[in-house]
């Protein structure tokens, strides 16, 4: 099972999976990923084209002896080339060189069979949601077997029989290795609906939702991304519209183009919302020399805190995103905005904490995208200012400025550390198993962002 799987992984490399009602994400596998496939399907079908050839009657009623058996000692795919069918799938060209041994009285008989197999497959979607891969149509084609030196004392009349037994035996198991290939396929391309970890109780899934696009330049799959949390799946609130992969993007010569849509961000952020994954509480150490979240700094510029605190006491800004936070794609420029309150809180004598005031904070973020391994993974950076407003007070009047060079210090950085780990952990793009993307290049677009990438198969 283990080298029937092995090229049925590579092939997978033509199916990686995506899809639910309606696509937020299209993966196009193109012709430049058919040459790595040829190149390291190689090994693999020269194992499975290993099988085992029975005992040889010959015509007096003898086997051929002794030990009485055929044996194919090696196998050379000297030649694999792939093809995309259009409207049907890919279509299989090996050429191949048996080295066969035959034993017999007085001297084993030894030969090699070139043999050329063509087979079609085609891909259509399954029930579950994954590609499903069948053969339309399988065959070999037999060239004249060339003896080798020592063999050449062998009856014509036999080596006719021996050939004829070969090419029958062959015929038959060499498709049926093949099917057995395919068939390890589909139960690896199974991996593609699993729920992948996107936090501790998140994850996403991918299925396809219509049967793949074939043309003769490429696969396109068009797949939905659905995200959990706890168990239940994220919906935006709004009916999201179908995504189309425009025909010429990403870069000339990719592997693998993969399209995100707008829609997949909202779902993204609104799980990152609900998660309450975005949410933060800043707070400083008493005894710093460069703190300043305690009432000692804060008193010099609000009278109510240095009265309610004449010692210096600890405080904490509890970071809340009640509204969802929006990612914009435009041409070349992703940006993120957030808007959460901030409540400040003051450690009392008690240890209970003292609410002083809240903020309702607006910042605007610089998105970067990039791709590791199988993670789609982000970073951001502050662009212009972290606008702040009273939202309430507990301390009376505050001056916004004063409050804004202080508060907006304290809180930036952790707001970035916070946010880029929280991004540096990355969401799953579609993959099966041990397949990665490298030397991924991201491309933003008007609503939409573009992976050009080749892909590697690690065994």
């Amino acid at each position: 099972m283990a080298q029937t799987c092995r090229l049925g992984l590579l092939l997978a490399l033509l199916l990686p999976v995506v899809g639910a009602s309606m696509p937020s994400t299209v993966v196009r596998l193109n012709k430049a990923m058919l040459s790595y496939v040829s190149e390291s399907g190689k090994a693999p079908l020269q194992r499975a084209m290993q099988v085992t050839v029975p005992h040889f009657l010959d015509r007096s009623g003898e086997v051929l002896g002794p030990p009485g058996e055929v044996q194919i000692l090696h196998v050379q795919v000297v030649r694999l080339q792939l093809k995309f069918v259009d409207g049907v799938g890919v279509r299989l060209f090996a050429a191949a060189n048996f080295t066969i041994k035959a034993f017999r009285v007085p001297e084993p008989l030894e030969l090699i069979l070139p043999v050329v197999l063509l087979a079609d497959a085609r891909v259509d979607q399954g029930s579950i949601g994954t590609p499903v891969v069948s053969l339309s149509s399988c065959f070999s084609l037999f060239n004249k077997a060339i003896v080798l030196d020592g063999s050449h004392s062998v009856p014509p009349a036999l080596l006719v029989r021996v050939q004829k037994h070969i090419r029958a035996v062959l015929y038959n198991k060499l498709c049926l290795s093949v099917s057995n290939l395919v068939q390890g396929l589909n139960v690896h391309l199974g991996t593609l609906i699993g729920l992948k970890p996107v936090g501790p109780e998140s994850q996403i899934r991918y299925f396809m939702v219509s049967k793949p696009i074939i043309t003769k330049d490429y696969i396109s799959l068009d797949i939905n991304a659905v995200l959990f949390l706890l168990g239940k799946p994220i919906v935006l609130p709004v009916d999201a519209t179908p995504f189309m992969l425009p025909e010429h993007v990403g870069t000339n010569g990719a592997m693998a183009t993969v399209g995100l849509s707008q829609d997949l961000f909202d779902s993204a952020l609104l799980l990152l919302q609900k998660a309450g994954s975005l949410n933060m509480d800043i707070t400083g150490q008493l005894k710093s020399d460069d703190n300043l979240l305690n009432t000692s700094v804060l008193g010099q510029i609000i009278p109510e805190v240095a009265r309610q605190f004449p010692e210096p006491m600890p405080v904490v800004l509890k970071v809340r995103l009640g509204g969802t936070p929006v990612a914009t794609l435009h041409t070349n420029n992703a940006t993120l905005r957030l808007q959460p309150l901030v409540e400040v809180l003051a450690s009392a004598s008690n240890s209970a904490f003292h609410s002083l005031f809240s903020l309702d904070v607006a910042v605007n973020l610089s998105l970067q995208l990039s791709v590791s391994k199988v993670k789609l993974q982000g970073t951001t950076s502050v662009l212009g200012e972290v606008k702040l407003t009273v939202a309430s007070s507990n301390v009376g009047f505050i001056d916004t400025d004063q409050i804004h060079a202080l508060v907006g210090n304290v809180f930036e950085k952790p707001l970035l550390d916070h946010l880029n780990a929280l991004l540096g952990m990355g969401v799953a793009l579609p993959n099966v198993v041990n397949l990665h993307y490298v030397t991924p290049e991201v491309f933003v677009h008007k609503g939409y962002v573009v992976i050009s990438s080749g892909l590697f198969y690690q065994n």
